[in-house]
């Protein structure tokens, strides 16, 4: 009686909600819960010998915060910073790392269903650090996997060990 009960309700994909920015032209997407915060562009501290698209850093309420412009990581186009310019801090392996975006859009709540593969190409990065593709309104969204871009050896942000421990939790 219970095996024919599982059998009958309606199996329904648990939606995802991502937070959309923008990046040049491209609208893109990240687990939102991963954000800590949402914040205007500060200029932030230079590191000597770090790749063009970490910034620097920024103190943040006694927290000293990684900056990386995706926008100069992915190869968009030359970054400006103005007063729209924007931060979106994130919480990844127990760390804090803010990444700059041209503009942050909207909360959507994405199924499983709803989710392409990506590309193996004509993306403008690596697709491994991609979750897939969605489009909404019309509207192509990149999903991006930040757990992998930001954890990724090519950032430099962590130390391997951090990761490979994370990954096991």
């Amino acid at each position: 009686m219970m095996e024919q009960a599982r059998q009958q309700t309606p199996t329904t994909s648990v939606a995802q909600e991502f937070l959309t920015f923008t990046l040049g032209d491209e609208n893109y997407a990240l687990d939102i819960l991963k954000v800590k915060e949402i914040r205007g562009y500060e200029a932030p501290t230079r590191i000597a010998n770090a790749p063009p698209f970490i910034k620097g850093v920024i103190n943040l309420r006694g927290d000293i915060v990684p900056i990386v412009d995706l926008r100069i990581k992915f190869n968009l186009g030359q970054a400006t910073y103005d007063e729209f310019t924007i931060v979106i801090v994130l919480h990844i392996h127990n760390r804090i790392v803010g990444i700059v975006v041209d503009g942050v859009s909207d909360v959507v709540s994405l199924s499983k269903e709803q989710l392409r593969p990506p590309p193996d190409f004509g993306v403008a990065f690596d697709s491994r650090y991609l979750l897939g593709l969605a489009t909404i309104n019309e509207q192509m969204i990149i999903l991006v996997d930040i757990n992998e871009l930001i954890s990724s050896e090519e950032m430099g942000l962590f130390d391997k060990k951090v990761t490979s421990v994370s990954e096991k939790e």
